[in-house]
């Protein structure tokens, strides 16, 4: 893993040396947490930064014979950090293999390669720079050269860290809401009734029918967008549309108030009203929709159970989606209302259909209007990645692609980036070595830093409240 790690010819290394390498980084999508951006956070140890609420590397452990009480149980953190280290010999060909010794690198310095044996030395190394104010989370940031950072947010959310950052002059890194709403579509789910109550309160109404529902999520989408949010973010594990008529909607919005269980039938109407309703809001606004198609999700009931969601225990799903989201995304191009999109799929299976369907509603003078998001949780690994650019390459344009993004809860993980942007320049660089395309520098190095950055800046827009009441 030196300099020229995964780069496997002149090209590539000059691409990813001479344009990649320093360019800054937006982090459209992530599960960083506002409040410990805020609080400058500083963690007790390699553990806290490392192992809390990383189910990438609990998965990883679990497969390694880990016994649950060094993963997510009351082990010390020393302990959980040997069980690790006890792991990560074995990770050989995962990305977190790669990713924990970039991470140990470029953060701390430390080229050994972690083991059972190595372990209390780096445990100890890492630590005592820990110690220092020099790798709290806002230091971590900026070491990381980032330029923005998309928190996912619930509707109901206060955002009061946001607000927070927003008033400070110490930190120059933009932190923004973006507009996660998967309770208020969950309609059947237990909590959606509690929920709406939430929803309510915090719009300082009463939603008693359809109407006022849809008033109060519009006045949330307001409320982000006044904080620099322009992005919102869909779980939609099950792709599902039909038309529905408005009246409908909303007798199936009360019943599902009064505590009723609604039908597959009735839920797919509730969800394709809301999901257009929620559309044509973003396109007013010029916000990107982002969805997140295929996770089969709490696949462990007993775990579930006992640790709640979000603790490893997904998949990918097999459902088809090319149907009902083209005539989702049909519905609002219609009627001139459709969005800036990202479409990801945690199924490769479903590449080439999202790589083509994009293509049907690209337009309106705006580059890469329709994309392809880039390989997403499972694929975020290097035949994942390259499946996925390869593949919108072969379909679309691939030197319209806005990029990597961190998906992470974890503040050190923005190496990610450096990974992906190495794997960019090597499938560049192997179409020059293969005489593919020309080895023309200023041609490749201005799509290469479109890809790693500029095509992102363009895309978002991101603007902070700050430079908004400037222009204003």
């Amino acid at each position: 893993m030196g300099e020229n790690f995964l780069l496997t010819n002149e090209a590539a290394s000059t691409l990813f040396h001479q344009y990649a390498k320093d360019m800054p980084i937006i982090d459209y999508h992530c599960h960083l947490s506002p409040q410990e951006i805020y609080e400058n956070k500083k963690f007790k140890n390699i553990t806290e930064a490392w192992l809390y609420g990383d189910h990438y590397k609990w998965r990883a452990m679990r497969a390694n014979g880990i016994e649950e009480e060094y993963i997510t149980g009351n082990a010390s953190d020393y302990d959980k950090f040997l069980a690790w280290a006890k792991t990560i010999p074995m990770a050989i060909g995962n990305p977190l293999y790669n990713w924990t010794h970039l991470e140990l690198q470029r953060y701390f310095g430390v080229y050994d390669l972690l083991n059972e044996k190595n372990a209390p030395m780096i445990w100890e190394k890492v630590n005592e720079q820990l110690k220092s104010e020099d790798f709290t989370v806002r230091e971590l940031i900026k070491k990381s050269n980032v330029e923005v950072i998309c928190t996912t947010d619930d509707p109901i959310d206060t955002l009061e860290y946001h607000q927070k950052l927003k008033d400070s002059d110490d930190f120059q890194v933009k932190v923004l809401p973006s507009f996660r709403p998967d309770k208020g579509l969950e309609i059947n789910r237990d909590q959606f009734v509690s929920w709406v109550e939430k929803l309510a309160q915090v719009s300082n109404q009463s939603i008693e029918n359809y109407d006022q529902f849809l008033t109060a999520l519009e006045s949330r989408i307001d409320f982000f967008h006044e904080l620099g949010g322009r992005v919102s973010d869909h779980a939609i594990d099950t792709m599902m549309f039909t038309k529905a008529k408005k009246e409908e909607v909303d007798s199936i919005f009360r019943k599902a108030l009064a505590g009723e269980k609604v039908s597959i039938e009735e839920e797919m109407k509730y969800k394709s009203y809301t999901l257009v309703f929620l559309g044509k809001k973003y396109a007013s606004l010029g916000w990107a929709m982002q969805l997140h198609i295929n996770a089969l999700r709490n696949n462990n009931t007993r775990m579930l159970a006992e640790l709640g969601p979000d603790t490893g225990y997904d998949s990918m799903n097999d459902d088809l989606i090319a149907k009902p989201l083209c005539r989702f995304l049909d519905a609002l191009e219609s009627e001139k209302a459709l969005p800036k999109t990202i479409l990801y799929s945690l199924n490769p299976n479903d590449n080439p259909v999202l790589a083509s369907l994009i293509g049907s509603f690209q337009g309106g003078g705006v580059r890469g209007k329709m994309q392809f998001g880039t390989a997403w949780w499972f694929n975020d690994q290097k035949d994942g990645m390259l499946d996925q650019m390869k593949t919108l390459a072969n379909i679309g344009l691939f030197s319209q692609f806005i990029g990597m993004l961190t998906d992470s809860r974890s503040f050190l993980s923005y190496t990610r980036h450096e990974y992906f942007r190495r794997l960019v320049c090597n499938l560049v660089g192997e179409w020059v070595e293969n005489g593919e395309v020309p080895y023309d520098l200023d041609m490749l190095g201005e799509i290469i830093q479109g890809i790693s950055y500029n095509n992102a800046k363009e895309y978002f827009q991101f603007t902070s409240v700050l430079e908004l009441e400037k222009e204003l």
